[in-house]
């Protein structure tokens, strides 16, 4: 797929002046990013947790909180039912600190094993919640298509409410209530909340429920307490770091760099993020998927014995397994990416990329499939299959650029799926092996009848820099600016006509590269992951000069904190 390369900033820069200038390039940043003046600017920089928005704004909040508050003052048992993934594991950790600091008594948590029972709200477990005295579920980033598991509850009298952030199907389950900002006639605005996200604002909702009606807990309960969870699920979720999410990562990264939870401050120190402040990208790239790795690997610790952990020497024996384990899903996937390679030289000429194999573990499969539609360009569904059993669980992604929605591609196939759920752009699916040939067909066919588009891919970049301009304060102002994530992302820079005055080879297949500028002057140490053949190719020649895309970031090393350009593409300069 070609790549074009387009500038943001195509405005006049913003006349702003407030606690001392802003560098001229970090002017042009908010500039091309659409901030025109100072007032705008300041409320962007200085976010405050009052401009939050309501949370009985929510569909159905008031009725689920006031059955929440019921069942508080009956001191009814509680079962937190969520997901196994970071988004509903961190909402489980929030959900259950919060209600035990609320003052409820009798709180349980559930998630289904990933690799035993699957994803979704199963009927199986309301049977098993309700033998042990559950009367209240309330579900956490999952349930939003559970009929069954909703119709199950009723017949056993136990009420369900179910908060969930994925796109619900034309009928909702039936149920006690259900919150959930992208369901029809939800005004709220809060769509771009995870699943994590949805809770927190019931747990507000309720906060001031509680206060109303005298609980001194609750007056004393502190949401603050719960931010890491919150920031955790929300940069790990890749939903849109927009509006009430970036005030609360913004607060909530702060938290989380001067935690005193014990399993976070372990696998902080375990990576090397303690004594400093987290950017978004440590928690999304260093920090979260040592804890994703137990739940795909299968791992007797979960994530949520690490976030929910109270001991500190607890803590230290559980992180070194926690590593041990990752270490194990890091082989795992190397071996896979093989496989991945070697299908897509194989199907050059398909529109949609369908992979099964019993080689991958059925915990790697979202990991596969991300791999897959990035290096293919297509919408990729990748299966692990169980040999014994002839199941398929699978993943789905698509890449940047394509329009079409993978929920709607796996509903041409429903037929013959035993179930399926998620986004427009991720999707998890599960069926009978024998059923592929049928089920590709489907897809393929749904394909070929849509007019999708599959544009060229656009990277963007916020504004031209010398390697001169890169300095301290520089990085002060960028960390600044974050957090950084989906719709607010890290700022690009472009560098000019730079010459390459050595490639180092690392593990792993990636490049270290020294660059030199145009004009001689400033050297500067670049990465460059995963490089593609063209890539390699336009590196060959030592005379060319190249034009750089690339992100700034701290190293840290030896105890030196030095900057290092992160390359994002490279092409030969136009301004030879």
């Amino acid at each position: 797929m070609k790549t074009v390369w387009k500038s943001r900033n195509e405005g006049d820069l913003p006349q702003v002046d407030f606690h001392g200038p802003i560098p001229a390039a970090i002017q042009r940043i908010l500039s091309g990013r659409g901030f025109k003046d100072s007032a705008e600017i300041e409320t962007f920089l200085f976010p405050k947790l009052q401009t939050l928005k309501d949370p009985f704004s929510l569909k159905n909040m008031d009725v689920a909180v006031k059955r929440v508050s019921q069942a508080f003052h009956s001191e009814e048992k509680i079962a937190i039912y969520a997901d196994f993934d970071l988004d509903g594991t961190s909402g489980l950790a929030l959900m259950i600190t919060g209600l035990k600091s609320l003052g409820f008594k009798n709180v349980v948590p559930y998630q289904p094993a990933r690799l035993a029972e699957g994803y979704g709200f199963h009927p199986e477990a309301v049977e098993v919640l309700a033998a042990e005295g559950v009367k209240l579920i309330i579900t956490v980033d999952v349930g939003i298509t559970a009929t069954k598991a909703a119709i199950k509850a009723q017949e056993l009298g136990v009420d369900v409410i179910i908060t969930d952030h994925h796109l619900p199907a034309e009928s909702l389950p039936l149920c006690w209530a259900v919150v959930n900002p992208n369901q029809k006639q939800d005004t709220s605005g809060l769509g771009y909340l995870s699943g994590a996200g949805v809770a927190f604002y019931l747990l507000r909702a309720l906060k001031r429920d509680l206060i109303t009606s005298g609980v001194k807990a609750a007056e004393n309960f502190d949401l603050k307490d719960v931010l890491e969870y919150f920031t955790i699920a929300t940069l790990t979720d890749m939903v849109p770091l927009v509006e009430d999410n970036r005030t609360l990562v913004k607060h909530g990264l702060l938290k989380l760099s001067q935690t005193e939870k014990p399993g976070i401050k372990a696998l902080k120190s375990a990576v090397g993020l303690d004594e400093r402040n987290l950017t978004s990208q440590d928690v999304a790239i260093r920090f979260a998927p040592k804890l994703n790795a137990l739940s795909r690997m299968g791992s007797e610790i979960l994530p949520i014995d690490i976030l929910l952990c109270e001991d500190g020497k607890t803590a230290q024996s559980l992180i070194h397994r926690v590593l041990e384990n990752n270490q194990m899903r890091v082989q795992l996937q190397a071996e896979a990416e093989v496989e991945i390679q070697n299908f897509i030289a194989g199907a050059l000429n398909e529109k949609v990329m369908f992979m099964v194999s019993p080689q991958f573990h059925r915990g790697l499969v979202g990991l596969m499939a991300t791999k897959m539609s990035q290096d293919s360009q297509k919408p990729s569904f990748v299966g692990s299959l169980d040999v014994s059993s002839g199941q398929v669980v699978g993943s789905a992604r698509r890449p940047p650029g394509f329009e079409g929605c993978l929920v709607e591609m796996l509903s041409s196939a429903s037929d013959h799926l035993n179930r399926f759920g998620g986004h427009s752009q991720a999707a998890g699916f599960e069926f009978e092996f024998h059923k592929l040939e049928q089920i590709k067909t489907a897809i393929n066919q749904y394909f070929s009848s849509q007019q999708f588009k599959n544009s060229a891919r656009e990277l963007f970049y916020d504004t031209e820099l010398e390697f001169s301009e890169m300095s301290p304060q520089l990085m002060k102002w960028l960390e600044f600016l974050g957090p950084f994530g989906v719709q607010f992302e890290s700022p690009i820079f472009c560098f000019k006509g730079v010459r390459l005055q050595g490639i180092k080879q690392l593990r792993g297949g990636h490049l270290r590269l020294t660059c030199i500028s145009n004009d001689g002057t400033g050297v500067q140490e670049a990465l460059l992951f995963s490089p593609t053949p063209s890539q390699r190719d336009l590196m060959t020649e030592r005379t060319m000069t190249y034009d750089i895309l690339g992100e700034l970031q701290w190293n840290y090393y030896n105890g030196q904190q030095t900057i290092q350009l992160l390359i994002k593409d490279l092409r030969v300069s136009l301004w030879q």
